[in-house]
């Protein structure tokens, strides 16, 4: 009964492991390119680290200012806050670094000019 024991808890570790190994990144990224077609997205960390990703963003939430919004959007930022999973795997023929969980956008508020007052 003990090495049943001992083999069941075995194999429960073995199944456990590689939930543990899933590698998460999060952080803030440059964003070099947005595919609409089959939803990739190219993302470095910095100029001088030169580490790029090349990630499936096709099921990601994508929110800019806290507001959802559409993966063609992505276009128009330079610089994304990213949630992902390292994890090699490929789509469409494409090798992939990882799988996109969220991407948040939030851009700098813009200060008032004194022609935007209301009048009095």
């Amino acid at each position: 009964m003990g090495d049943m024991r001992k083999a069941a808890l075995g194999l429960i570790i073995l199944l456990l492991m590689p939930m543990a190994l899933v590698a998460l990144e999060s952080g803030q990224f440059r964003l070099l390119s947005a595919t609409d077609v089959n939803k990739v997205i190219l993302i470095s960390q910095s100029p001088e680290k030169k580490v790029k990703y090349l990630l499936d963003a096709s099921a990601a939430k994508i929110t800019v200012d806290g507001k959802a919004a559409e993966f063609k959007q992505l276009n128009y930022y330079s610089v994304v806050n990213v949630k992902f999973e390292l994890k090699k795997l490929s789509k469409d023929g494409i090798s992939l670094d990882g799988v996109v969980s969220e991407i948040r956008i939030l851009t700098p508020e813009q200060p008032k000019k004194a022609t935007d007052k209301l009048p009095t």
